[in-house]
């Protein structure tokens, strides 16, 4: 039964965390629940988000096209962040990130909640943009992803309301290119987890399975579901996750 239960908190996982990056909302509590110190259950969510990545690129793959170019150029931010919050997590208090992170997550929720001009349009391949633009981009790519590789419970509601303000994408080429982003700054955590921090590998098995299922059917649903109710539920999630983040760090 336990391992039934995380297996089906990886399917949550994995199906919020490729449509809104909410996928430590549900697999990390439920490896609290299994009984995994806080820590542990950290770092083994991590390892075990290694496969809402691989199924989350899988599906995105429509999305993807044309965005080669920007994407090598944004990676080696998201992975030096990804190792840097990684670091983080095994050697410094989390008082810092719990206090920003409410902050910052209901901002990036406000942002999706928010009306576009209708000159943001689709942006597949449209990357070539001015250099400071393009440097503040990877920038904010960078800090988010050290959060990514720390904890990352709604990094890529971040992810999400920065490529679709900064960049004009739609949410489905932005949704791709947060699964994208995140997949590679948790992949690099992971790799350091899996050296020096204590996994639990069945856990990790568990939830890994179940994550991959639901990260296959995310960016599906973001395709075909209607943009402006699909982004009034993820800025609402948002929303109400930075307030439950708010009451731990400052209650």
């Amino acid at each position: 039964m336990d391992w039934a239960f995380l297996a089906a908190a990886g399917v949550l996982g994995g199906l919020t965390g490729s449509i809104a990056g909410l996928a430590s909302v549900a697999t990390y509590p439920a490896l609290l629940v299994f009984g995994l110190p806080p820590v542990t259950a950290n770092v083994t969510n991590t390892v075990a988000l290694v496969f809402n990545g691989i199924g989350s690129i899988a599906g995105s793959q429509p999305e993807l096209a044309g965005q080669g170019a920007w994407i090598k150029r944004i990676l080696p931010a998201a992975a030096i962040g990804g190792a840097i919050g990684a670091t983080l997590l095994l050697t410094t208090p989390a008082e810092g990130f719990e206090r920003i992170v409410p902050i910052l997550l209901g901002l990036a929720s406000v942002a999706i909640l928010l009306p576009r001009s209708t000159r943001q349009e689709a942006r597949v391949a449209h990357h070539q943009r001015d250099t400071v633009r393009i440097l503040l981009e990877s920038a904010a790519i960078f800090v988010i992803c050290i959060y990514g590789g720390y904890f990352g419970a709604a990094a890529g509601v971040l992810l999400l309301a920065m490529l679709m303000r900064a960049g004009g994408a739609t949410l489905a080429h932005a949704n791709a290119g947060k699964n994208v982003i995140l997949a590679v700054a948790n992949g690099v955590a992971a790799l350091i987890f899996t050296v020096v921090a204590p996994v639990h590998w069945p856990a990790v098995l568990a939830v890994g399975i179940g994550c991959l299922i639901g990260s296959r059917l995310g960016p599906v649903v973001v395709r075909h579901a209607p943009t402006g109710p699909l982004r009034v539920v993820i800025g609402i999630a948002g929303l109400v996750l930075a307030v439950k983040l708010g009451f731990d760090a400052y209650g």
